[in-house]
């Protein structure tokens, strides 16, 4: 354990733990392990979405927002929450921690041990239902989709951590796999606070890129299959998720082989944020939204496949008219 108890001047002195345990008020210090709890920046929410985690490369806390799409060391965090500018977030940090100094004589805190965590022992695949077909078909979603894309049904699936082992049986379990049979993610749709287990890093769909000269970058390999099942010709991938950013030499690489970049990711807040960020990088990129539902897959599911694409290609012919112009 170590203590500290002098006044602080420069925002590396403070320790990271210190000020997720006391902005956070979390309830455990925090010396290695990773901490769930509710949304900072959605306070209202009934499951918890915020991640405050251990980054081993760069050996301090940072955290992951999944329900507003926001992220980053201890600073971002406080920059985020009260809407200031980096200086002031230091300033505001190191003040607010030398006041708690004085008034509590140190601050003390166990050395970084990373605790081990549940990693994907086996996985048994089964046999497609009439209850996946059910599932799946709400989407417009096939079985030839469901094929080329790679993926199937489980029928239960073992995770592993030290000594112990827990077994994950369920009737809406799917695995994402490569086309060299690797795993890359678990779907779990109706599992409310996970529903995805990512195994790898993966770019969905990225081996099934046909070039075509239009690209649309989405949410999921579900909303790469629910625009598939509508006939368009053009290339569709997906990061792991909207908060996940594809690396730049690919994001360059997509932008120099087409005629057009589109994002098209959710149409909610994370997703409309999570865009603006790529945009801001990516001034070629263009963003498309669909006013229907959550998704591309839920607005088929809710609307139907026919009207969805009604309004989809005309809103995408719009971002192909502005590139020839």
């Amino acid at each position: 354990m170590f203590c500290t108890k002098n006044l602080v001047h420069d925002i590396k002195d403070v320790p990271a733990t210190w000020v997720f345990e006391y902005f956070c008020k979390l309830r455990e210090k925090l010396n290695g392990q990773d901490v769930k709890i509710k949304s900072m920046f959605n306070p209202n929410e009934r499951t918890p979405s915020m991640s405050i985690y251990y980054d081993v490369k760069n050996n301090t806390y940072k955290f992951k927002d999944f329900s507003s799409g926001k992220g980053g060391d201890a600073v971002n965090l406080i920059k985020e929450l009260n809407q200031l500018k980096y200086h002031q977030a230091c300033q505001m940090i190191i003040e607010t921690y030398n006041d708690y100094v004085l008034k509590n004589k140190a601050y003390c805190s166990d050395e970084f041990k990373q605790q081990s965590k549940y990693k994907i022992d086996k996985v048994i695949n089964r046999g497609w239902t009439t209850q996946d077909q059910y599932f799946w078909t709400q989407f417009n979603i096939g079985s030839k989709l469901l094929e080329k894309y790679h993926v199937k049904p489980i029928e239960y699936y073992t995770m592993t951590k030290d000594e112990n082992e827990i077994c994950i049986r369920g009737n809406y379990l799917y695995g994402y796999y490569k086309e060299d049979g690797s795993l890359y993610k678990i779907y779990q749709p109706k599992t409310i606070d996970k529903k995805f287990i990512k195994i790898e890093n993966y770019i969905q769909g990225f081996e099934q890129i046909e070039h075509h000269d239009f690209l649309i970058i989405t949410s999921s390999l579900k909303d790469i299959m629910a625009i598939k099942s509508l006939k368009l010709q053009v290339d569709i991938v997906a990061p792991d998720s909207e908060n996940t950013m594809i690396k730049k030499e690919i994001m360059e690489s997509f932008i120099k082989s087409y005629k057009k970049v589109v994002l098209l990711f959710d149409n909610d807040a994370p997703g409309l944020e999570a865009m603006q960020k790529y945009q801001s990088l990516y001034p070629a990129l263009s963003i498309s939204v669909l006013p229907m539902s959550k998704d591309i897959s839920d607005s088929i599911r809710d609307f139907g496949a026919k009207e969805v694409k009604n309004r989809l290609v005309p809103i995408l012919n719009k971002k192909l008219n502005e590139e020839k112009t």
